[in-house]
């Protein structure tokens, strides 16, 4: 592998960033984001939610624990350290690559890029690349390697052809065709609303004691209630929530039930929308692993792991069944949702802390406690 190709990250605005490639060759086009991540790694190039679009990492130096392998699983044989079977970001732009150094390393990230066809661009100034993202908004661009130099007309030519990923419905690529079944010797099962689920939120519930079975986002109310479920999760996933219209149609349609529901990031924007909320698209997104966030019943502050670029609409939630539990510290944006009389709750971060901090974790039990009583 020859990692002295010139490579070129270029923005929608006509901002061009030089540095050189590793991983594949290739030229792919998306939503460019930024993440303040100092580690996980492995966990956020995996993440379906991802999908579609070029993460630009701020910490400065990645791959110094290189990459594990997918074989350590956990007992019901989902990979520890991934969260979904293949990486779904379009591109991977970092400040510096290092050579790992790591027990549990079983290649470099630099090789796993390649072998799945994911370009990464290094070398570049990332800081001046978040600080453009910061000022301007989240926008679209393109990576593009090549084993020659690449000039201003074939940059220019590129951006011409960009389209906005999030006009399409993208949860469809992340949502399994049919039902998958963990049995986990439990006569309560959960029924996940599969829009793109991180291993770490099946992992999660599973360790709670419940049965799980994931469900595609499109499957019917009719054939969701076919499982019995003692409760019902609405998954983490790519895009624009207001893209999954039949998801939010069966929720609105499941709130009307007693039984107890759960919506993580995503999922709580579904919740929202199928309760006559609103959403609305973040200027910058949150992507991090640690954002703070207020109990606005207890006063205690959590710090979670987050990836999304919606948010609900604060003024649309005196319309709905709800009422904000939980608020972002530093934008004060909604973080949680929590129906008024029914046992269904929404937070917009990730409980599973895959990667990040166990803060929130006890939600997952809460909730499994609650659909074993259901």
């Amino acid at each position: 592998m020859d990692d002295s190709r010139p490579a070129v990250l270029a923005l929608e605005d006509g901002t061009i960033f030089r540095g050189k490639s590793f991983g594949a060759p290739a030229d792919r086009s998306g939503e460019v984001v930024f993440n303040t991540s100092m580690i996980g790694y492995p966990e956020l190039l995996t993440d379906p939610s991802y999908l579609e679009q070029i993460v630009v990492m701020t910490y400065p130096i990645i791959g110094s624990y290189g990459v594990p392998s997918f074989s350590r699983c956990d007992k019901h044989g989902i990979p520890l350290h991934f969260e979904s079977e293949t990486i779904k970001v379009k591109g991977y732009a970092v400040h510096s690559l290092s050579d790992p150094s790591h027990w549990s390393s079983y290649k470099r990230i630099q090789e796993w890029l390649e072998e799945e066809g994911v370009p990464g661009i290094t070398q570049l100034d990332t800081r001046a690349l978040t600080r453009k993202i910061r000022a301007n908004g989240t926008m679209l661009g393109f990576v593009k390697t090549s084993e020659g130099f690449i000039g201003s007309d074939e940059i220019e030519d590129h951006l011409k052809k960009l389209t906005d990923p999030n006009a399409d419905d993208l949860v469809k690529n992340v949502s399994p065709s049919e039902p998958v079944h963990y049995v986990n010797n439990s006569d309560a099962t959960v029924v996940i609303i599969d829009c793109g689920v991180k291993y770490g939120i099946l992992r999660s519930l599973l360790s709670s004691g419940v049965s799980v079975v994931r469900v595609p986002y499109d499957y019917s109310v009719s054939d969701i209630l076919e499982f019995e479920p003692a409760g019902i999760v609405l998954s983490n996933g790519p895009g624009d929530p207001k893209k999954c219209a039949k998801t939010i149609e069966t929720t609105r349609e499941l709130i009307e039930t007693d039984i107890p529901m759960l919506g993580i990031c995503l999922g709580m924007q579904i919740l929202a929308l199928a309760a006559n909320g609103d959403t609305y698209k973040l200027k910058f997104g949150h992507r991090a692993i640690n954002h703070p966030c207020l109990d606005l019943k207890t006063g205690r502050c959590y710090i979670t792991t987050q990836n999304h670029g919606y948010s609900v609409t604060n003024d649309s939630i005196e319309r709905t069944p709800f009422d904000v539990r939980f608020v972002n510290a530093n934008d004060k944006t909604i973080e949680g949702l929590q129906h008024q009389k029914k046992s269904i709750m929404g937070v917009q971060w990730h409980p599973e802390s895959s990667p990040g901090p166990y803060d929130t974790q006890f939600l997952f039990d809460r909730f499994a406690k609650e659909a074993m009583q259901n």
